[in-house]
């Protein structure tokens, strides 16, 4: 059983024919984005949870040294378009909190 949206074919299984050769460039730009997405989406979620950890420890200054490594990374995946930038300007905001408020 086929299903049309768009340029694009869907089979019973959801595997995707291109119909035209514009959509089997698209598919093709698409999924190598997607890779590359995930793999920056996963490193900027690594460089939270290592300020999320330190806090956690209760060691300030390591806290600090890891928010500080952290924000250049949320602020490139706005940049690169994988995060928006309310979502960068809040996860910044609540890591700072969270080091800020260690005794």
């Amino acid at each position: 059983m086929k299903i049309m949206r768009g340029y694009l074919t869907y089979t019973k299984n959801q595997d995707i024919m291109a119909n035209t050769a514009q959509a089997k460039k698209r598919a093709k730009q698409a999924e190598k984005s997607r890779i590359r997405n995930a793999g920056q989406r996963s490193n900027l979620r690594t460089f939270i949870k290592k300020v999320i950890a330190a806090v956690r420890e209760g060691d300030k200054e390591k806290a600090q040294a890891a928010y500080n490594t952290a924000v250049p990374i949320i602020d490139s995946a706005v940049n690169k378009g994988i995060i928006h930038k309310n979502k960068a300007s809040r996860s910044k905001s609540r890591l700072n909190s969270k080091v800020k408020a260690i005794a």
